[in-house]
Order: C-alpha cells, then sequence, then structure tokens
C-alpha cells in the first residue's frame, strides 16, 4: 500500500514537472524586450520625437514593449541611463559632456561612465519668448523682469545660466526667476505673470506656438557673438521667418546638438535594431515632429561626446560609415 500511495506521488510530481516544463519554456522564448524611452516635458520636442520612436521599434523590434517617459529632460534623462532605468534617450550635447566628466555643479555627483552614444539627433534652438506687454527687446532688458529659465538643471536651464554668463548677466538680475517646464512658463506668461521664457527645443516647438497664437509676443534675439564666446557646442543659428505667429523676420540665437543615448548593459543586437531601425523610419520620425528632419546618417557621428554603443558601431560598419 504505502509503496503503490509513493509510486503514485512521484508520478504526480514527475507528470506536475513535466506540465511545468511545457507551460514555461514557451513563455521563456516569448520574453518581452523592454524599451524605456526617457524624453522631456509633452510641451516640448523630445517628447512627440521619442512617441514615434516608441512606434518604430514596438513595430520592428519582435517582441518589444515599448514605453515613453515624460521626464525633465537632460540631466535626469542621463542619471536614468547611468541607472539602468531607460534604454534609449535624448539629451543635449552640453549635458552630455557634463555627465561624462561628472560636473556636480549642474546635476552629475560623479562622472556617468555608463552612457554610451547612439547618434547626433537634431540641433536645439535657444528660444527667447517675451510677452510684446513686457517691452522685451533684447536679453539685456530682462533686467527687473520676471523670467523663467526652464526646469532645475535641465539642459534649457543650463544653457540659460551659459547665455546670461557670457552676457555679463545673472539670474540676479531678474526680479523674479522661475524653474519652470516650457508649459507651465507660458501658461504663466498667458496669464500676465511671468515676461518671457527660454526654452532650447526644436523649432516650431508647441509650448511657444500657443504662446504666439495667444497672446502678442516678441521673439528676442541673441547676438552672434555670444556663441564665439561660449564656444563648442554653442553655435550661431537663426529662427526663421515665419516659425511662430507674428515673427516677421529671421532671428539670430544659438543651436546646440542634441544626442540619442544609451547605456553600456542595453545588449548589442538591441542598439543595433534601434539604431537601424531608425535611420530606416526617418520619415515616421519626421512626422512626429518636423524637427527630425535635421537627423541625417551622414551627420550620425558629429560632435559624438562619448563612445558609440557596440550595436550603433555594428550599424555603422554595415553601411560603411564607419570603415
Amino acid at each position: 500500500m504505502t509503496k503503490t500511495v509513493t509510486r503514485s506521488l512521484r508520478g504526480l510530481v514527475a507528470g506536475a514537472t513535466i506540465a511545468t516544463a511545457s507551460v514555461t519554456a514557451p513563455m521563456a522564448a516569448q520574453a518581452e524586450e523592454f524599451i524605456n524611452i526617457l524624453t522631456g516635458g509633452t510641451s516640448g520636442v523630445y517628447y512627440p520625437i521619442g512617441v514615434g520612436l516608441s512606434k518604430i521599434f514596438a513595430d520592428g523590434i519582435s517582441g518589444a514593449r515599448t514605453q515613453v517617459q515624460s521626464t525633465k529632460a537632460s540631466v535626469e534623462n542621463l542619471n536614468l541611463l547611468q541607472q539602468g532605468k531607460g534604454e534609449f534617450a535624448i539629451a543635449l550635447g552640453d549635458s552630455v559632456k557634463y555627465a561624462w566628466e561628472g560636473n556636480a555643479d549642474v546635476g552629475f555627483a560623479a562622472p556617468l561612465d555608463k552612457i554610451r552614444g547612439i547618434s547626433a539627433a537634431y540641433p536645439n534652438y535657444i528660444q527667447v519668448a517675451a510677452s510684446a506687454d513686457s517691452g522685451i527687446t533684447t536679453i539685456a532688458d530682462f533686467k527687473g523682469k520676471a523670467i523663467s529659465v526652464g526646469a532645475p538643471k535641465s539642459g534649457t536651464e543650463l544653457n540659460a545660466r551659459a547665455i546670461m554668463a557670457a552676457m555679463g548677466m545673472s539670474y540676479e538680475d531678474f526680479s523674479k526667476t522661475e524653474y519652470l517646464p516650457f508649459a507651465e512658463s507660458v501658461e504663466l506668461m498667458k496669464n500676465r505673470q511671468l515676461d518671457a521664457t527660454l526654452q532650447s527645443a526644436g523649432l516650431g516647438v508647441a509650448s511657444l506656438k500657443d504662446l504666439a497664437t495667444s497672446v502678442p509676443t516678441t521673439i528676442v534675439a541673441i547676438p552672434a557673438d555670444v556663441a564665439e564666446k561660449l564656444g563648442a557646442p554653442y553655435l550661431a543659428a537663426t529662427i526663421p521667418a515665419g516659425t511662430y505667429e507674428g515673427q516677421t523676420a529671421d532671428i539670430p540665437t544659438l543651436a546646440v546638438g542634441n544626442f540619442f543615448l544609451t547605456h553600456a548593459d542595453v545588449s548589442e543586437e538591441t542598439v543595433y535594431q534601434m539604431t537601424k531601425l531608425m535611420f530606416e523610419n526617418l520619415p515616421e520620425l519626421v512626422a512626429a515632429h518636423k524637427a527630425a528632419t535635421a537627423i541625417t546618417l551622414e551627420t550620425a557621428l558629429n560632435g559624438m561626446p562619448v563612445p558609440l554603443h557596440p550595436g550603433a558601431e555594428r550599424y555603422y560598419r554595415e553601411v560603411g560609415l564607419i570603415k
């Protein structure tokens, strides 16, 4: 009797083991590839670009599950990459440089040694918009005014700090300094609680389009010699006439390149696929935001501040960009 029960129990255990194996093996074979894309505020350019990439990756990478995370942009994105909390991110070139060096003053307590490059992206134009009622027509007019300089230690705020210093000014010259994302800055300007906002983004950013169509707005010039004082990665640039409602002339400003990034622990195959799919589907990215028209294979390696990920390098060798 005991032997019969024992044999029966063994049979049940063996059967359960076989059943478990038959269930778990297919599940393991269908394991998902999770790709978290770190962007910026929903009213900026990073976010719609991230949404476009999310669809491209989900459609093109077998088993991929993608997510777009809205963040405070460059500095936060880079710190999250270092912590392994994202697989793909967008960040400004000066922020990437500071991250690699470990510049504590701008939000990097130690060098972020896990960051790896995928591609140069498009330039951010530093766009300064003032309400017409404020009387601001130049950066010098910021003195005694209420100004938003972007989210704390975001790429935009780092740009604002650098530009003010190059022009012999600081936040202390303002009557009030607000550290707000793009959309919140615009809402305060509509309500006459702010005089101007500085926003580092692709041309035609939704927040400034909203502002210019809501209240009379002045797009304020940043002189070309500021780019010379600051040096790389800042470049003299132009906001073409007609970019925003009521803007009838070209406006000189500065630009800083953006970069697509990942981290060292993301697999070579995943990064290869992401790089390949991005360049093979650029029209879809342009449909997500016209800033993506500046993303090209020919300029993919221009100014890259960190080492390339092996997966990206593999793709560039495949297409002959790297010999």
